[in-house]
């Protein structure tokens, strides 16, 4: 017998018993808020409210503004949230390359953690799936305050003990600069220092990596490689970025091939895709590069140059969920596979989880925050043990899988941050047409 046949008061019982978590179609936003907590730098969470109770978290790129992405707030105000790929498409031309992307990308994961909460599925279902159950950690190791062989081992061996079987090591500038006779000549003087930050490789006088800066970099990997074993896998980062030249990074990376790295990081500044190849084409050793580059269009060269051989999104600056799954898919044409740069608050860090299970030809997930003793207290959802032996499981709880920690993370905001106080004066409407009106159905 159908339940149309039965007697109304059994009908509206039946009814009555359904639960809803909510009516996608009339689904609107009502609100998009930020609180900023220190963590690594500061981590800007974005929450996006709507008209059933259901909210979603975002994250805007660390050293970003929080208002790259409240500035975007009268975009979405009225939108319904679950129309992830046209919102996208009507805020991404107001991102840009590195930080500039922040509120573009917060926004897209936070639509995305509230469209698997309003479905009850998790964001990987939301990519096509999962390649994995568990995803790799590649661990974050800043360098030593004795910057030597021996005391990269340490840093590195406290690494190992936290289970990790992925680490990674920093061989910056002031490395060379602090180590006497590892540079030869001088830097210009007289410089002002915001511009001499992001100089171009060679500009002026220029430091020159010397022989024994470039011995200083070998020793450092071979004592490292020495004290973990074959077993681990290691790669370096920032010795490039414009500090040093092409010709300089090949020159350093050529020294270090003995070491069976699994790549070095940034030999050369972001936009310089040639410089990339150039490099790339005369190493052994992988180079990955891309943390700072924004959408499929700005990967696209350097994929199909092959001028990485490893692509490193962030996915807080390369367009969030959707566009660095597209990235990642289009480099896996091209035999390239995918590590995930992700220097975050557990917000982002869970968001690229679920990325890195949605992708087939992944290497590993960065965790930026082992240094951080607060950071799993910051959300609900992680367990204390929830990178053991250097995996996380992948959550099948709806969205991203967690919720905030409202005390910790009220005792960990920046001084001049609230607890997602009221944004109303980003309200107003500022650039095109206001196309926000829809209709209730």
């Amino acid at each position: 017998m159908s339940i149309a046949s039965e007697p109304l008061e059994l009908v509206e019982s039946v009814e009555n018993g359904i639960r809803t978590a909510s009516q996608p179609s009339k689904l609107r936003i009502t609100d998009v808020r930020v609180a900023t907590i220190v963590g690594h730098g500061y981590y800007p969470i974005l929450r996006i409210d709507t008209n059933q109770g259901i909210y979603g978290l975002g994250e805007v790129r660390d050293g970003a503004h929080p208002d790259t992405a409240l500035r975007l707030k009268h975009l979405l105000i009225g939108q319904n949230p679950c129309n992830v790929d046209y919102l996208f498409k009507s805020i991404k031309r107001y991102g840009g390359d590195s930080r500039e992307a922040g509120g573009v990308c917060g926004i897209e994961i936070a639509l995305m953690d509230l469209v698997g909460k309003v479905y009850g599925i998790p964001c990987y279902q939301l990519l096509g799936g999962k390649y994995r159950d568990k995803v790799r950690l590649y661990g974050d190791t800043p360098a030593p305050r004795n910057q030597t062989p021996e005391g990269y081992v340490e840093v590195v061996m406290k690494r190992k003990a936290l289970g990790l079987t992925f680490i990674k090591f920093d061989l910056p500038a002031r490395l060379f600069e602090k180590t006497p006779g590892a540079l030869v000549g001088s830097a210009t003087k007289h410089e002002y220092y915001q511009y001499n930050q992001w100089y171009v490789p060679g500009r002026g006088a220029g430091p020159r990596i010397s022989e024994r800066g470039v011995e200083l970099a070998a020793e450092i990997c071979g004592a490292v490689r020495a004290a973990v074993g074959d077993e681990i896998s290691l790669c370096t980062d920032h010795f490039g970025e414009g500090y040093v030249t092409a010709d300089e990074a090949i020159r350093i990376g050529k020294a270090i091939e003995p070491y069976n790295l699994a790549w070095i990081e940034d030999v050369m500044p972001w936009r310089d895709i040639a410089g990339h190849k150039k490099v790339a084409d005369a190493l052994l050793t992988p180079v990955a590069a891309g943390e700072d580059l924004y959408l499929f269009e700005g990967f696209r060269e350097a994929i199909e140059t092959r001028a990485f051989d490893i692509i490193h999104p962030d996915m807080l600056s390369s367009g969030g969920l959707s566009e660095t799954k597209r990235i990642a898919d289009h480099a896996e044409r091209y035999g390239i596979p995918t590590a995930l740069h992700a220097c975050c608050s557990p917000v982002g860090f869970m968001a690229n989880v679920h990325l890195g299970a949605s992708i087939a030809s992944l290497v590993a997930v960065e965790h930026h925050g082992l240094d951080l003793p607060f950071f799993r207290d910051l959300v609900k959802g992680l367990d204390a043990n929830y990178m053991a032996d250097g995996y996380v499981t992948v959550p099948d709880a709806p969205g991203l899988g967690i919720d905030l920690n409202e005390d910790v993370i009220r005792e960990n905001l920046r001084k001049t941050a609230s607890y997602f106080n009221d944004t109303t004066e980003w309200n107003e409407l500022r650039v095109g047409a206001d196309f926000r009106g829809h209709e209730d159905d």
